[in-house]
């Protein structure tokens, strides 16, 4: 909730290129520590993201879940994965949500590709990073009692 809260800092760009925070945590989450992450987790998330980011209700939702079951059958399909397939992995999530909330938000006439294709590559080159804080997040709440 707090990577979708992120998004709501008034910032001044010329792009508006921040990426899908709430959802690259969550991924990140998933990805990390599979057997704590639930199948049903992107309901309430996407929910709370649609809420907050202003999108349709029900968009992330629906996109997010596609993308977690989409995820969650490759993972069963891996024997086991490293850092680089977890990256591919959240990048065609990220990608394939970010791209289906264009075509659900915005009509196909409008002139939002070249801004969604950098979102995109934001995305996924912050992706690492994200994961790097989420896993910092779980080694510091694993030390505590």
């Amino acid at each position: 909730m707090a990577g979708s809260l992120l998004t709501i800092i008034p910032l001044v760009a010329t792009f508006p290129v921040l990426p899908p925070l709430g959802l690259m945590t969550l991924l990140s989450w998933r990805l990390l520590r599979p057997e704590w992450t639930r199948i049903w987790s992107p309901l309430p998330f996407g929910f709370f993201d649609d809420l907050v980011s202003g999108q349709p209700l029900g968009s992330a939702i629906f996109l997010w879940s596609i993308a977690f079951l989409i995820v969650d059958l490759l993972d069963r399909r891996l024997v086991s994965r490293d850092f680089w397939q977890d990256w591919v992995l959240a990048s065609g999530a990220i990608t394939f949500c970010l791209f289906g909330g264009r075509l659900i938000a915005a009509p196909l006439a409008a002139h939002v590709d070249t801004v969604l294709l950098f979102q995109m590559v934001t995305a996924v080159l912050l992706f690492p990073v994200v994961s790097r804080i989420v896993a910092w997040l779980d080694t510091k709440r694993g030390r505590q009692p």
